[in-house]
């Protein structure tokens, strides 16, 4: 990585590291105005665009915001911290609570958008999952939307047989989500793996998560198993990549 202080780095990559140091500092906190390009012209003695491209970059980041007719803005927006470990263990979702209440500490979580349908499992799906070919799936679409913010898209892929007429196939799965049923089922899932990705959105994605220009997302696709090693769900989850910390938390 360039140093600050090389005359080879493009002076709107400096101006950019300034700004985020302030930010970072707490000069400049949560919903305050940055300099606008005026600003940063006198400041530095540079031209509009170097300017404009400086801010551009706190924009892609997911550091800042414009505000039509306002300015370029710190984001409000609190990163969510996913506790990687902490939020699959079974004394989460065992005691009827969501996975999801080991990272929200108390803010306002929603899923917005539910879909369940039966399908055809996709070709990778049906290999993970052991299915043959005639088997179904059951899918499970969702949205999550974090303190207003939609911050992840998420799809399980489960045999169709396996959970037929239970609360996997009901919008509304009740206390402590799909793996507590999976459990009252006979197929409590004790083991986990997780793979993790980023590229580039979508154009669907970048709408549907409300995602500043130039943001990757990150990919998590989780596959949960049974004691007996059968597995038993795949998510595939899309994270707004300026949304998340991920905190893996273990002994060595």
């Amino acid at each position: 990585m360039a140093k600050a202080g090389d005359d080879r780095r493009p002076k709107y990559h400096r101006i950019a590291d300034t700004l985020r140091e302030a930010i970072r500092s707490g000069e400049y906190g949560p919903g305050d105005r940055l300099p606008g390009e005026n600003d940063l012209m006198a400041a530095h003695g540079v031209a509009r665009m170097t300017a404009r491209q400086a801010l551009g970059v706190l924009r892609d980041e997911g550091v800042a915001e414009a505000r039509k007719g306002a300015g370029v803005f710190v984001r409000e927006f609190r990163p969510l911290r996913r506790r990687g470990i902490q939020r699959l263990a079974q004394q989460q979702w065992g005691n009827g609570r969501s996975v999801w209440s080991a990272d929200i500490e108390g803010r306002s979580l929603e899923v917005d958008q539910v879909t369940v349908s039966e399908e055809g499992a996709p070709d990778g799906i049906a290999a993970v999952l052991e299915l043959t070919g005639e088997e179904t799936v059951c899918v499970r679409r969702r949205r999550f939307v974090l303190d207003g913010k939609p911050v992840l898209l998420a799809t399980s892929y489960l045999p169709g047989s396996l959970v037929a007429g239970s609360a996997i196939t009901r919008e509304d799965t009740g206390e402590g989500g799909t793996y507590a049923r999976l459990a009252e089922l006979g197929h409590q899932p004790v083991h986990f793996r997780e793979e993790v990705r980023s590229r580039m959105p979508s154009s669907d994605e970048a709408t549907r998560l409300s995602m500043a220009a130039g943001t990757p997302v990150i990919l998590i696709c989780r596959t949960a198993f049974t004691d007996e090693g059968r597995p038993v769900e795949i998510n595939e989850m899309t994270l707004d990549a300026a949304s998340y910390i991920l905190e893996y938390d273990f002994d060595a």
